[in-house]
């Protein structure tokens, strides 16, 4: 149970600006428990998409100015389903942020975000 928090919090915390590898804290825990590898990448997801949404929340607090980023540009052409790809290193949490400042619907940016870091865990997961 112990190392399903940690998993769980290792992948919240890479989801936020912090530079954490969360692939690296779910092969490591699969390694350990393989078989609680469909455990192991909801827990994995459930914790980095919380941490997406973390950064989405921050970026609804930011003040509205102009701001040019391609990010705002990406967002602006794709919207929710650009943040499918918010599991990226650094573009990812500005991704997160830009949804957020743009007052992208929650609950669409939820849904995609969630969905593209389930299928990099999956993928993860299959590599362990």
């Amino acid at each position: 149970m112990d190392a399903l928090v940690g998993l769980f919090l290792a992948s919240f915390v890479a989801a936020t600006l912090f530079p954490l590898p969360s692939e690296a804290a779910l092969f490591a825990y699969l390694r350990s428990y393989p078989e609680h590898a469909a455990l192991a990448v909801a827990v994995a997801t459930l914790g980095n998409t919380a941490g997406g949404m973390t950064t989405y929340l921050i970026g609804r607090l930011v003040p509205h100015r102009k701001i040019e980023s391609n990010a705002l540009r990406i967002l602006h052409r794709w919207g929710a389903p650009a943040t499918f790809f918010a599991w990226l290193p650094l573009a990812g949490d500005a991704l997160a942020a830009a949804a957020g400042w743009l007052r992208v619907n929650w609950l669409a940016a939820l849904a995609f975000m969630a969905a593209g870091r389930l299928s990099r865990y999956i993928v993860v997961a299959a590599l362990a």
